[in-house]
């Protein structure tokens, strides 16, 4: 359990910039190096902090959803960092916490506990890190950390287990590192998700489009680079082997409800001929693009 405000002595610091949980201390940190990497940035103003205590305090909460059969969402209200909300997959042996938010609090911590606690919990990437560590501890759950991103885990903690590749870390619920954002950054693929259909969790590993009907790659969001080529064909190689018609992002909306695996290859051939500059710049109306069904291409 969470200790209540008032008896909480050592702060637990948390970046409102991009939500990176820092280890309780009596003073924040000097810097958040997750917010001085190229992918990220520091408010023109200079870097700011502020603690679970505070947001607690200030009116923050956990918003709970039911997302479909063996799949609920944990939010944060407001959002802060980059804001997402995680997802918790349940099976009989056990539940993954999937990109917990930064904020944390004994609401959030009851809503899993009556749904059958926590296994284990990972996330996409180091942007997504969240609560990762109290989440852990609440649960005496694994705190899985892909090889390539554990020097960017703010808050070491001794159960951090490191994996790489692909981990099938509960029956049917597998890690898979795709790289691209970071070089750890991963997706789980659930099988037995979308009424046995599978499913794709992927943060912003895999970006989800406004639309809900195709995807997009990034080197940084905020910072406006995009993915390179060879980057974006690891991705979708790597999702290869794995079947899945539906894809949740890092929020709650948008949603691929079906055809997620074809739109993430169609998506991908559309990226790889813009960067190139292999399409037609200014097309008429009635001329805008399709996708093409090609595949293999080089």
């Amino acid at each position: 359990m969470l200790p209540d405000t008032p008896m909480a002595i050592t702060p637990t610091w948390i970046c409102p910039t991009c939500g990176a949980v820092y280890p309780p201390a009596p003073a924040p940190p000097a810097r958040c190096a997750l917010c001085e990497d190229e992918r990220q940035w520091v408010p023109p103003t200079g870097q700011v902090w502020t603690t679970m205590e505070e947001l607690a305090r200030s009116g923050y909460g956990t918003e709970v959803r039911e997302v479909e059969r063996d799949l609920f969402g944990i939010g944060a209200q407001p959002g802060i960092g980059v804001g997402q909300r995680g997802l918790v997959v349940q099976t009989p042996q056990g539940n993954l916490l999937w990109d917990p938010p930064a904020f944390i609090d004994q609401a959030a911590i009851d809503a899993v506990a009556e749904r059958g606690g926590l296994a284990a919990v990972s996330a996409s990437h180091p942007h997504m890190y969240g609560s990762i560590v109290e989440w852990g501890q609440a649960f005496s759950a694994e705190i899985l950390i892909a090889a390539a991103d554990r020097r960017w885990l703010p808050r070491p903690d001794a159960a951090v287990r490191i994996w790489s590749g692909a981990s099938e870390v509960l029956p049917g619920v597998t890690l898979v590192q795709c790289g691209g954002h970071f070089p750890g950054s991963a997706v789980v693929h659930w099988a037995p998700g979308a009424d046995g259909k599978g499913v794709l969790l992927v943060g912003d590993t895999i970006f989800v489009t406004s639309g809900a009907d195709r995807v997009s790659f990034i080197w940084s969001a905020p910072n406006r680079l995009p993915l390179p080529e060879r980057e974006v064909r690891g991705v979708v190689a790597a999702l290869a082997p794995y079947r899945f018609d539906r894809m949740y992002g890092g929020w709650w909306e948008p949603v691929i409800r079906s055809d997620a695996k074809r739109i993430l290859e169609r998506s991908a051939e559309r990226y790889v001929e813009i960067l190139r500059g292999d399409f037609d710049t200014a097309p008429q109306p009635s001329q805008w693009p399709t996708w093409k069904e090609t595949s293999g291409r080089t």
